[in-house]
């Protein structure tokens, strides 16, 4: 049997792809491995979002040489691939293989060939491809991963994803909902839907709401997560499923890039400030006690002090209870890279150190506001260090409890007794109502 290493680097969406290539590799009589050096196989699924991502993984091409048996096969997959496609190969000589996301299907025998001497390259977009047949490799776990979407029309100046994810498709519903029955009944009971645009999911009649009400409707199924959204798709339609549909957690990661109407528009994002901000109160309206979680570039060509500005007053206004801060990093095929109003590094490198302890200070000041509060969890897996276990509210708060490492997929009650500033640690509340799954 022929065994497999994979590295993941990137989004969520990645990691549903790697158990996607872990699962086609598997039934054609390949075992996963963890130790690069068992592998006749090494495979690094990349990400292309920003240089630094694309940086690591050059590295570690090098850094695998020292554990690379002389006859195994070394491949670079995903977005990264994509975007360089054979640009990769010619640079990179230990690389054999370079797959984007839409040829994973024809990996078996692309490995094939480049065992046999053939440096191969497979970046064909394919409009069609789902992978509806392919059961995914997951890890051991109480959640799960469901891809419901692939690639991307919006084309926002600074990003190279519609470029190595290609055009936007959705699964059909009722392919989405039989994966999560089968979830279900393997005793999986939190799915987190995944698309680039998921609340733009339409097929024929079936939009986003008709997909939560679907799966929110399967019998095991006590949470819903979806990721990520773009704000102007919060129809009334999918806020109202959100409200209606027990099982949708309250939380939302929301997006926003920029506080500044000015940079927006040059991003090509379709909303302003304003706007922005009224999804967030529609949601808030809807859904009690739900929390937002962002994403912010600074530095953009063009932006001001008083662009920045903007950015900072909308951490507060908005009310995120984390955020995800980036410095601009420009992708070679993208529209921004024309723009010629370049911000300087070490001008943006302060943007970023100021955003980030201003982020901190709030997610720090609201989460000590919770102290006392009480919270149903669901515990993940056991802590990195130490004893306890680590488990996750509704609200998508991190919290540490004292509980066996058999409790993984229990669900409790606790309290919250303290926190570090981002993770909480929390105490069992002893209750006759609470379920365990």
């Amino acid at each position: 049997m022929r065994r497999v290493y994979i590295e993941t680097y990137g989004c969520q969406m990645n990691v549903a792809d790697t158990e996607l290539m872990l699962g086609l590799l598997e039934r054609e009589g390949y075992a996963a491995t963890d130790q690069p050096a068992l592998a006749d196989v090494l495979l690094l699924n990349t990400c292309a979002v920003r240089d630094h991502a694309e940086q690591r993984v050059l590295g570690r091409i090098g850094e695998l040489q020292r554990f690379r048996r002389a006859d195994a096969v070394l491949g670079v997959v995903g977005c990264m691939a994509q975007r360089l496609g054979p640009v990769l190969l010619e640079r990179e000589a230990k690389v054999d293989l370079v797959v984007g996301p839409d040829g994973y299907r024809n990996l078996p025998t692309l490995l094939d060939q480049a065992r046999d001497g053939e440096r191969r390259v497979d970046t064909e977009f394919r409009s069609w491809e789902h992978y509806e047949d392919v059961p995914p490799v997951r890890l051991p776990g109480p959640t799960a991963f469901v891809t419901v979407q692939r690639g991307c029309d919006y084309k926002c100046t600074f990003c190279v994803v519609p470029y190595t994810r290609g055009p936007e498709r959705s699964r059909r519903l009722e392919d989405v909902v039989g994966e999560v029955v089968a979830l279900a009944e393997q005793g999986i009971s939190e799915v987190t839907l995944l698309g680039q645009t998921v609340n733009s999911y339409r097929v024929g009649p079936n939009d986003f709401a008709d997909l939560l009400e679907a799966v929110g409707a399967v019998d095991g199924i006590r949470r819903i997560r979806f990721t990520s959204p773009y704000p102007t798709d919060f129809t009334d339609r999918v806020i109202a499923a959100m409200a209606q549909t027990p099982a949708v957690c309250e939380h939302v990661h929301l997006p926003v890039q920029s506080g500044s109407d000015r940079v927006l528009r040059r991003m090509l994002r379709r909303y302003t400030r304003e706007a922005y901000l009224a999804v967030v109160a529609r949601l808030r309206a809807a859904i009690p006690g739900i929390t937002f979680s962002t994403d912010i570039i600074v530095g953009f060509p063009g932006e001001t002090e008083a662009d920045f500005g903007d950015t900072l007053s909308l951490i507060g206004e908005a009310g995120f209870d984390d955020a995800y801060t980036f410095r601009y990093s420009p992708r070679e095929g993208t529209p921004a890279t024309r723009l010629r109003d370049a911000v300087p590094d070490e001008v943006a490198s302060r943007r970023l150190q100021l955003l980030i302890r201003t982020v901190r200070d709030q997610v720090r000041r609201r989460n000590l506001a919770r102290v006392g509060t009480l919270h149903e969890i669901l515990v993940e897996r056991a802590a990195k260090r130490g004893d306890l276990m680590l488990a996750r509210t509704g609200t998508n708060l991190l919290v540490l409890v004292d509980l066996p490492s058999s409790s993984v997929g229990e669900y409790h009650r606790v309290r919250l007794t303290g926190t570090t500033g981002s993770t909480f640690m929390g105490s069992l509340v002893r209750s006759p109502m609470l379920a365990v799954l």
